[in-house]
């Protein structure tokens, strides 16, 4: 599975192909179940929202030096109400638009 998104060949994955293969993933099974399950892997406290420091802590757990910056744009792109954190709604869009979506638009705009 990491093999298929390890465009470095380490044996490892960065963020960027994390989400990759998170999307790929969630497009495959395409159950909003399984979305859930990932979205409570962000939203550790329960509290319905990813927080930037959510999605700060699960970089960070993934070994990712990513810049406040980076993660902040990544939030502004996925956050539709303006609340400045993604809702479940908001996650599960991102994680089953098929068609047109690239987990690297998340990062790389």
């Amino acid at each position: 599975m990491i093999a298929s998104v390890d465009k470095t060949g380490h044996g490892s994955i960065d963020f960027n192909e994390f989400l990759e293969l998170l999307v790929t993933k969630m497009s495959e099974r395409d159950s909003k179940e399984d979305v859930r399950k990932a979205f409570r892997q962000f939203d550790h406290q329960g509290t319905g929202k990813i927080s930037f420091d959510n999605l700060k802590r699960v970089a960070r757990e993934l070994g990712e030096n990513m810049t406040d910056e980076e993660l902040l744009e990544m939030i502004n792109k996925a956050d539709l109400d303006g609340d400045g954190e993604v809702n479940e709604d908001e996650f599960l869009r991102i994680m089953t638009y098929k068609h047109s979506f690239k987990a690297d638009s998340l990062v790389n705009k």
